[in-house]
């Protein structure tokens, strides 16, 4: 559910963006930047990519950071509000891409892999999310302001699976849960909300040569029109990537849906590009679909009416 609530962004704001070096990360960075009176905190594992930021050197402050260390998520949150004295929107888009047979990740190697992906595209989200809540309601008051946002990028890929993706499912239907229940968690007086931002096929270097990471091949998935062969064919197709969105504009998107949020509150989920769109209205009307067909099924396990439990989640959370 979405809060009720809603949010002005400062004249001054301060973003604090993951994942900067390309993309839709450098895609938000680059705009906010631009803005003659918006600051910056623009991270990625090697900052020197992000040289072309420092036009703007007295509101653009750039830090290395790996978001799969607590150590360094740490020495950010903390250098990002020496330097401003807050935060008012976290951007969590750092991301590891990995595609390939889901048996393979029983391999020593491709467990490691796996874990990796988690560690970064779910844990460096939770850990910065946290950190993004504790700064909103302690730190930013101290400043004058109150609140902030915290925007999480899943794609279409945290709310719908694919084949070959089953641990970049893991790690992306785990932030939209995580994000869900923790929207609900904060009080409604600390001004803080959250979106998760999920995008479609979008031009970036997430999937490009070198960029993404694979398992390696399964001999019992092998054929060329096995499920995961097909997907990794439509990714690896220049042509198809030519029709992608681009970053910017998913990005431009991004910054809307913040700005706007003084006179319409945000949406839990902001599917982006008509694709996006689609596939999760594609994916609600088949869970109801299969509601409806289990209904009496579901039903049957009850004795007598006298369970509470899912009225007292509708009541109070929805």
């Amino acid at each position: 559910m979405a809060s009720s609530h809603l949010y002005n962004l400062p004249a001054d704001a301060v973003w604090f963006i993951t994942g900067s070096s390309s993309g839709i990360g450098l895609g938000l960075a680059q705009q906010i930047a631009s803005h003659p009176t918006h600051r910056l905190v623009a991270t990625a594992r090697n900052s020197s990519t992000l040289s072309g930021l420092l036009a703007q050197s007295e509101r653009v402050h750039i830090i290395d950071l790996d978001v799969t260390s607590d150590n360094a998520i740490d020495a950010a949150v903390d250098s990002a509000l020496s330097k401003f004295g807050r935060i008012d929107v976290m951007v969590n888009n750092a991301g590891y891409g990995l595609m390939g047979d889901t048996e393979s990740a029983l391999q020593p190697e491709g467990q490691a892999k796996a874990r990796k992906q988690v560690e970064t595209n779910f844990w460096g989200t939770a850990r910065l999310s946290i950190h993004a809540v504790r700064v909103f309601r302690d730190e930013n008051p101290k400043s004058g302001q109150q609140g902030g946002v915290v925007l999480n990028v899943t794609s279409l890929g945290g709310f719908a699976g694919y084949p070959g993706t089953a641990f970049y499912h893991a790690a992306k239907f785990g932030v939209e849960g995580f994000t869900e229940s923790m929207s609900k968690e904060v009080r409604p007086e600390w001004n803080i909300h959250f979106c998760l931002i999920e995008p479609g096929g979008t031009s970036t270097n997430f999937t490009r040569a070198g960029n993404m990471d694979w398992f390696a091949p399964h001999p019992a998935y092998a054929a060329a029109d096995s499920p995961s062969r097909v997907l990794e064919g439509y990714i690896n197709d220049p042509a198809m990537q030519k029709t992608w969105t681009p970053a910017e504009r998913v990005a431009g998107a991004m910054y809307q849906v913040v700005a706007l949020a003084k006179s319409r509150p945000l949406p839990i989920r902001l599917p982006l590009t008509e694709g996006a769109w689609q596939v999760v209205k594609n994916e609600v009307a088949a869970v109801d679909k299969e509601l409806d067909k289990v209904k009496a099924l579901s039903l049957s396990v009850e004795i007598d009416g006298s369970n509470k439990a899912g009225q007292f989640l509708v009541d109070n959370y929805y």
